[in-house]
């Protein structure tokens, strides 16, 4: 007999991973973001200038992704690529000043939406939930 879905690790989490996406566009489309957007551009908060090869492996995405989603953040401003120095083959992924200037908002987007998640924990069961789904 098959796990009912509560007790099926996989589908709690596929389930939970749904609803983070589906409040995230919402809250992120008056921004003019897309949540595949937001990742790129938290990556690039953390460390501007990544190549598309990195920005691949830090996402763990496919590198089909990386090119049109980066090509679309191209075409709205939100990034621009220079050559790189160190790999005439590269280029690296740089965050425009348009890109900069929505990082307090759509962060404090991301961490609202986080914070309603886990209200219904307490401190301790938030920590370990953190802890294991890390893990």
């Amino acid at each position: 007999m098959p796990l009912p879905r509560e007790q099926s690790a996989g589908y709690l989490v596929n389930h939970l991973g749904r609803q983070f996406a589906v409040l995230l566009a919402n809250r992120l489309k008056p921004l003019g973001l897309a949540p595949a957007q937001h990742a790129v551009l938290l990556a690039l908060w953390q460390e501007d200038g990544l190549s598309q090869r990195e920005l691949v492996d830090a996402l763990n995405i496919r590198q089909a992704t990386a090119a049109k989603t980066l090509e679309r953040m191209e075409r709205d401003g939100l990034i621009t690529r220079e050559p790189n120095p160190d790999d005439a083959r590269s280029r690296l992924i740089m965050l425009t000043e348009q890109a900069r200037a929505l990082q307090q908002q759509s962060t404090e987007i991301a961490q609202a939406i986080n914070q309603t998640a886990l209200s219904d924990l307490s401190a301790d069961e938030q920590k370990l939930f953190l802890e294991m789904a890390a893990k």
